[in-house]
């Protein structure tokens, strides 16, 4: 990796947690040089503007969330507790640690940058389809294997589990109470138990 190549991931990896809290509208230019320590000009001398950065923090915050679910998924053995891997990081997302505490990547930048930023919700939507598509095929493997139902309507329960696990960091951090997190997550294990 070459230096600039370097410092271009350093300023990815240090603004990534402060996009992913504070959006796209809240990070100034201010917070991107004191997470980093650099100037203006190093940070503009690595990306084009502000949009490229947020691009980039997006897809490292994405691309953190795949490797952290990756890498749960690949302790368990069968489909129903690869499912669940989902339901233990949203019901966690603290223990993720700083670049996710701000919650879902995903639900952030879609909330934010909905009639706002259109490159970027196009970016946060094809990650959201790329979710559900992965967790139709997890579903649908199951059915193959005779773990689920062979009635379940795989890409409905992905929609619905996604909508559940959205909805956990949704309510917890507008509400700071930790008793949505119990409701939803009862019901996530209800949903998975019954297929």
């Amino acid at each position: 990796m070459s230096k600039a190549e370097r410092t271009k991931e350093f300023i990815i990896q240090k603004t990534a947690p402060i996009f992913n809290k504070k959006g796209y509208a809240g990070t100034s230019l201010s917070d991107m040089t004191e997470a980093t320590g650099l100037t203006k000009g190093s940070i503009y001398g690595n990306f084009a503007d502000k949009d490229e950065v947020a691009m980039a923090a997006f897809a490292y915050n994405s691309s953190l969330m795949g490797v952290t679910i990756r890498a749960e998924m690949a302790k368990r053995s069968s489909y129903r507790e690869k499912l669940m891997v989902y339901v233990d990081v949203y019901g966690n997302f603290a223990a993720l640690g700083s670049s996710l505490e701000g919650g879902c990547p995903i639900l952030n930048t879609i909330t934010e940058a909905d009639d706002t930023h259109p490159e970027l919700k196009a970016k946060a939507v094809e990650a959201l389809m790329g979710w559900k598509e992965r967790l139709t095929s997890l579903i649908a493997e199951g059915i193959s294997a005779g773990e689920f139902k062979a009635d379940v309507d795989a890409e409905g329960t992905a929609v619905t589990m996604i909508a559940l696990l959205e909805g956990i960091v949704l309510f917890v951090k507008a509400t700071g109470k930790s008793t949505y997190r119990k409701h939803l997550v009862n019901s996530l294990n209800t949903l998975i138990k019954g297929l």
